[in-house]
């Protein structure tokens, strides 16, 4: 009956960002890891990786049409961004905090009169050092409450990457099982959480 109930629900998509850059990043292996745990294991739920790689940095003099027009880039950025039912962010630890990078996508989909994040689901994961990127991911959800981003609490993936054994492969796959596991859960708990903030839309 589980089986049953599970294939029920309705698809979700999930706008999944990186925000790291390099090529073998862990934080891509954590998208990829869930493009195949949503494909294996987790019925309605579909993971749209969504690359910030290209985006121009946040400038208001690229605005036009009052601030609700963009740069081609950044107008398809907030579109996948706006289609999302739901985000995972896989942010790394900077300096204490998110990288340039996912915060100037943060910033081009906050801009104008349509606030591309506001009222949604997301989830954080993160890899790093002795926090697991930890610092990141609380700063994320300081600049979330302005968004309007409704984060999970529980559970949570700071994932000590420098610790054995080992976590990612040398071209930043998740090799490690018991973090996938805790991935999956993360996931699980998204998707109930949108699937809540939907019903109560309706």
């Amino acid at each position: 009956m589980e089986a049953v109930a599970a294939s029920a629900k309705p698809t979700l998509r999930v706008a999944a960002l990186s925000g790291s850059l390099r090529n073998n990043s862990w934080h891509h292996g954590l998208i990829r890891a869930a493009e195949e745990l949503c494909e294996e294991c987790i019925p309605g739920l579909r993971i749209d990786h969504v690359d910030i790689s290209g985006l121009p940095m946040a400038n208001p003099d690229l605005e036009t049409d009052g601030g609700d027009g963009f740069p081609p880039a950044v107008e398809a950025f907030r579109d996948r961004v706006s289609a999302a039912d739901c985000f995972l962010f896989a942010s790394p630890e900077y300096n204490y905090s998110v990288t340039g990078s996912l915060k100037n996508a943060l910033d081009w989909a906050s801009r104008g009169t349509h606030k591309c994040w506001a009222d949604k689901a997301a989830a954080i994961i993160c890899a790093g050092g002795d926090f697991g990127g930890g610092r990141a991911s609380l700063h994320l959800r300081e600049i979330g409450i302005y968004l309007d981003l409704h984060f999970i609490n529980k559970p949570e993936l700071h994932i000590r990457a420098y610790e054995d054994p080992p976590k990612f492969d040398d071209k930043g796959n998740l090799i490690d099982a018991q973090a996938k596991d805790r991935l999956r859960k993360v996931l699980l708990s998204l998707q109930a959480f949108a699937l809540r903030l939907q019903r109560k839309e309706n």
